[in-house]
């Protein structure tokens, strides 16, 4: 709220500015200037200027005016952020028990965006004039601009195929004249009945729901189908539904790669491509969208979690594609599930939100059930292919030669796909060549300096990596301990040791490594996933990135290095995350023709998730699964909040965690475990300790935790407090 106060002349704000502080700053308004809630600004804050935004409550009239900062510039052009989005703000910040302004920092990512985008010069043809001397480079350039439009410096001289000196030329004889061009103009509109699909009757139930449902206000719809049921498809047609009410649409995918795919399909479908909304796009390009989404004139963003916060004029729907992936979960700042959030935000606006999986989350299955989302099922194959049929390769009894990680019967089976002419897929969660190196003589390990984790050979680089750091160093000559050499060994394998192997096997095979280290980045990675959809490789050997959403029509054969790799661990969704991934990647086989295998290759091929894949029984797991967390109390059917300690100094870090422990209020409802040492007790050269909170569902633990840390120490010499609600990951 804003009123006048003291003198007439001074109007003063509450101002919200992307900083770690609890509540917005006080300023006074520029003589002349009028702002209301959501106006975005710059402001002064210390020594540097910032951008935020105007916010609602009364801003703290008890300051002297003449202590108030004023408003730096208020960003006219720029339509202020709406009501709900404010809420939405508030409400993420509420609990994840962040900063409000951490969260205003991700609405409010793309400064240039909050300009209008600058005239592109250009350059147009004088009507009349003529060269001094005509030359064939300058006949060209004039018979290309016989349209009579402008054409950029670059644009011209690229269409001519001339150099830019030669349009330079043609200026200063005043033959072009330079002129300013509008920028780029809104991008197409999707057209609704482009290409049309015909469904499955089981598709076009599910679609049908879809469309209904935007009739119901905040509905949420879980789309549970298996691997290759079109579940694209049934969403577009939700899109189509949103699109013909006049409203915009938002998909959220996991990961970067998916999107080349899902672009063509989208396409398509719609005669355009959408925009898109992630770390990888160009500066100019974000603004673009930013603007696009706050005017109106973008549709449909494909985005990554951070899309949720755009300024969207006409948000009317959400979708949430593979639900289930931990991708969605933001660890840093401020720790958010985006597919949560989704929810969230739809209920604030009043609008559907789909979430789709082929292995839904545990908690949308449970919510699914109890009737709080609607679900909508599709069993089979929109091809009629049959599911792969699974086996398990028992390492223990057919394991491979030493030396060797491949198992024989899995060997078999990739000699009889690449006969056959199709592809075949080997999976493994491990990326780089091997994820430890050690000496043989003194039993030296490679450790990261600044992380409590070996150090991963890629052998392709001839590097040592830290993947949580980022660290790296040269592959030493020898042994930095005993100075022996020709000791050190790579121990297990990763990606780039399987394509060895194969390319031993198979030396005629067309083999690729899919990994997000690949050189090249993302857009590599996506000329990569087309050469694989277009039938261009034979073997595939890939990490997670291939297990999520990818259509690969050839591919027939899965192999899963090491099926027990997620089941070793600490973490209570262990066996939903293995079921998850391995159901996922396994699904990739035979989408189109049917005839697809998948072998898993694995130490204990009794455990549960292995039984229930091998069984095909994916109801029997999630509800075996669902019944152990109900018994223990765990999410979905109890609360959890994990509270991590960071320091440069240990024994400081480690008395602190248990100090706090001992001020926790008691509260029977409230179990508290910890403080302990984490799982990765040094992460960046911080050293972490853990503790959780486990609390009935219905149970506020926001409040209790609020309180606790209000009550506590205060952090000092460096340390970090992180409050992580409904934690995804116990490293």
């Amino acid at each position: 709220m804003l009123f006048d106060d003291f003198e007439p002349k001074d109007t003063i704000a509450s101002v919200l500015v992307p900083v770690a502080v609890p509540v917005a700053y006080t300023y006074k308004v520029p003589s002349g200037k009028s702002v209301v809630p959501g106006t975005i600004v710059r402001v002064p804050l210390g020594t540097r200027e910032v951008i935020g935004a105007v916010w609602d409550g009364e801003p703290d009239a008890a300051i002297n005016p003449t202590k108030l900062k004023s408003i730096s510039h208020v960003y006219d052009a720029t339509p202020p952020l709406d009501k709900d989005l404010r809420r939405f703000v508030d409400w993420v910040a509420g609990w994840t028990l962040g900063a409000p302004g951490m969260v205003v920092r991700m609405v409010l990512r793309s400064e240039e965006a909050l300009e209008p985008e600058a005239p592109v010069p250009g350059v147009r043809r004088i009507e009349g004039a003529e060269p001094e001397r005509m030359t064939p480079a300058r006949r060209r350039v004039l018979e290309t601009m016989e349209d009579g439009f402008a054409w950029t410096k670059s644009g011209l001289a690229h269409a001519a195929g001339v150099s830019t000196s030669v349009i330079d030329g043609l200026v200063q004889q005043e033959v072009l004249e330079i002129v300013s061009m509008p920028a780029a103009p809104p991008p197409p509109r999707p057209q609704i009945d482009y290409a049309k699909k015909d469904l499955t009757p089981a598709q076009q139930a599910a679609a049908e729901a879809l469309s209904k449902s935007f009739d119901k206000g905040a509905a949420v719809t879980l789309i549970d189908g298996v691997t290759g049921s079109g579940k694209t498809e049934v969403y577009f047609e939700a899109i189509a539904e949103a699109l013909r009410r006049d409203r915009q649409a938002l998909v959220l995918l996991p990961e970067i790669a998916l999107t080349e795919q899902f672009l063509r399909r989208f396409e398509q479908r719609f005669g355009v491509y959408p925009a898109e909304w992630h770390s990888e796009i160009t500066p100019k390009n974000r603004a673009r969208v930013w603007r696009g989404v706050a005017s109106g004139d973008v549709r449909v963003v494909i985005g990554a979690r951070s899309s949720l916060f755009l300024p969207f004029k006409e948000l009317g729907l959400i979708i949430v594609d593979e639900e289930h992936d931990a991708a969605f979960k933001q660890d840093d700042r401020v720790p958010y599930s985006a597919r949560d959030m989704a929810v969230v935000r739809g209920h604030i606006s009043r609008f559907p939100v789909v979430l789709a999986s082929a292995t839904p989350s545990i908690e949308s299955r449970v919510n699914a059930e109890q009737g709080r989302y609607g679900l909508v099922e599709l069993p089979d194959r929109a091809s009629g292919a049959a599911l792969p049929d699974l086996s398990a390769i028992d390492m223990r009894l057919d394991g491979p030669e030493q030396g060797r990680w491949l198992a024989p019967g899995l060997v078999g089976a990739i000699k009889e796909t690449y006969a056959n002419g199709d592809q075949a897929l080997l999976f493994l969660n491990r990326r780089g060549y091997a994820p430890l190196t050690l000496c043989r003589t003194c039993g030296h390990r490679f450790q990261c300096p600044h992380c409590s984790t070996w150090l991963v050979e890629h052998r392709f680089q001839k590097k040592l990596v830290c993947h949580h750091c980022g660290h790296n160093e040269r592959v030493p000559e020898s042994c930095p301990s005993c100075q022996s050499t020709n000791t050190l060994v790579a121990c297990g394998p990763g990606v780039e040791r399987i394509a060895e192997e194969v390319s031993d096997l198979f030396p005629q095979a067309r083999t690729l490594v899919l990994s997000s280290d690949l050189p090249g980045g993302p857009e590599r990675l996506k000329r990569e996933m087309k050469v694989v959809d277009d039938g261009g490789d034979d073997i595939i050997i890939g990490t997670q990135l291939v297990a999520k959403g990818h259509n690969f029509p050839k591919l027939m054969l899965v192999g899963v290095v090491d099926a027990d790799l997620g089941l070793a661990h600490g973490d209570p969704r262990a066996a939903e995350k293995t079921f998850q991934l391995l159901a996922q990647v396994t699904g990739r086989a035979g989408r189109v023709t049917g005839g697809g295998k998948g072998f898993l290759q694995t130490y204990s091929a009794e455990h549960p998730v292995i039984k229930a894949l091998l069984s095909n029984d994916k109801h029997a797991f999630y509800q075996a699964e669902i019944e152990a967390r109900r018994a223990a109390g765990l999410p979905p059917f109890g609360r959890l909040a994990a509270v991590v300690i960071s320091g440069p100094d240990k024994n400081f870090a480690e008395g602190f965690a248990r100090q706090l422990a001992r001020v926790a209020p008691p509260d029977q409802a409230v179990t508290l475990l910890g403080p302990a040492e984490a799982a990765l007790a040094m992460v960046r050269g911080r050293y972490r300790f853990r503790l959780l909170a486990i609390a009935p569902k219905q149970y506020d633990l926001q409040s209790f935790i609020r309180g606790w840390l209000s009550n506590g120490p205060k952090p000092t010499k460096g340390l970090r407090v992180q409050i992580d609600i409904d934690p995804q990951h116990f490293l």
